[in-house]
């Protein structure tokens, strides 16, 4: 990568200059908005719902909710990690020239969507790309980082393992490496959806202000965004900084996957997660770096966790009611919105009678078919089909659900 010493401040000035540095390479993705997803965030959960839960016997919050959907699902390679990753091979391009970094090629360590990306990102410049691939990566993540013309190098799974493979591909070559998150040029790329989800949302209010929670021209109130190592949490968070906007983080609880939660609960970055939850995208945990970021009450409001039938409820109705192709791992934000108590009684309590509109980023849809299948055929932690607010046959569970 390029120097620390050069890079830009985590700032919303430099979100705004990654932003235009990235323009010519990334997708607009869209902004979408769905009646029924939002009538049902908007519907206090059943009371049989909360049973075996911390907050079974309690009253079920009534919060009021409109939801504006991010859909990085939509963007290149599947996955927001081509924001990042153009925007660190772009800021090399400038420090070093294109010649220099043609000369030694980048490298990274991924199992999936940022591997894709670089790999992208290089191939967009004429840049060697070296990739750092476990040998039980998904073959169809290896096969299409091949397909973008990198150089697949294979490691064992642990970090120790993948991060020696690097360093022996740096030595050999002399290659950049452009980490999966942990860097200030990766944070600012990400940042740069949370830019265009603000605008979006501001402009579908302006178009109609009937589909915002006030019925006016008042745009985005909160954002929530899922947290693995933490680069797009905290690029959204910089780039939100001072505008009023909040940020949430969401995670999955299965195995301790929600260690940043547990970490900010703590007043300690945990430093180790190792958890097999079906949002495979978040088993990583937070850096130093990001783990500044999100620590930061200033930057991120709280965060909250979600259990692995949480995350199959959400994706289901995703995928039946949006008809939208996404991966588990993009839906914790939603499954947060619908089943977590303490969130919705925070937007009761903090909005008021008001309510918040409140952006949701789905993070990618890299997954199969197969894969879906399995998910769903698993038993749930309740021991049978996870159902969620849909009923056995696929019937609405809230009378008042329409559309």
């Amino acid at each position: 990568m390029g120097s620390l010493e050069r890079t830009l401040p985590l700032t919303r000035s430099s979100v705004l200059e990654a932003h235009n540095l990235i323009k010519p390479y990334i997708h607009l993705t869209p902004v979408l908005t769905n009646t029924t997803l939002s009538t049902l965030a908007s519907t206090p959960q059943p009371p049989d719902a909360l049973k075996g839960t911390q907050w079974e016997g309690q009253e079920p919050a009534k919060p009021k909710i409109r939801l504006f959907f991010k859909c990085e699902n939509f963007q290149r390679i599947g996955a927001f990690k081509v924001r990042g990753a153009f925007h660190a091979v772009g800021r090399l391009v400038e420090e070093l020239g294109l010649e220099e970094v043609r000369r030694k090629g980048v490298v990274t360590h991924s199992s999936g969507n940022h591997a894709q990306a670089l790999a992208l990102a290089a191939k967009t410049f004429n840049i060697p790309a070296h990739i750092v691939m476990p040998t039980i990566s998904t073959p169809s993540k290896v096969a299409g980082t091949k397909a973008q013309g990198a150089i697949v190098h294979f490691s064992g799974s642990t970090s120790q393992e993948r991060e020696a493979v690097v360093e022996d591909v740096i030595k050999e070559t002399g290659a950049a490496l452009v980490p999966p998150y942990d860097h200030p040029d990766i944070i600012l790329g990400q940042g740069t959806m949370a830019v265009e989800l603000q605008e979006q949302v501001s402009e579908l209010v302006q178009q109609n202000s009937g589909l915002g929670v006030h019925g006016d021209t008042r745009g985005m109130d909160a954002v929530i965004a899922p947290c693995g190592g933490g680069g797009m949490l905290s690029g959204n968070a910089v780039a939100l900084a001072g505008t009023g906007i909040k940020v949430f983080g969401a995670e999955p609880s299965f195995e301790g996957g929600d260690d940043a939660r547990r970490g900010v609960e703590q007043g300690k970055r945990i430093e180790t997660v190792k958890t097999l939850t079906i949002a495979d995208g978040l088993r990583t945990p937070l850096s130093d770096l990001t783990w500044k970021v999100i620590s930061d009450p200033s930057k991120v409001h709280s965060l909250y966790s979600v259990t692995e039938d949480n995350i199959r409820d959400a994706m289901r109705l995703v995928l039946e009611r949006m008809k939208c192709f996404v991966e588990p791992s993009a839906v914790v934000g939603l499954a947060t919105i619908l089943y977590n108590e303490d969130f919705r009684r925070l937007v009761e309590r903090e909005a008021g009678g008001e309510g918040w509109n409140i952006g949701v980023v789905f993070s990618g849809g890299n997954t199969t078919v197969e894969a879906i299948s399995k998910i769903f055929a698993a038993p749930s932690e309740k021991g049978e089909r996870a159902e969620g607010v849909l009923g056995k046959d696929g019937s609405k569970a809230a009378e008042n659900v329409a559309g």
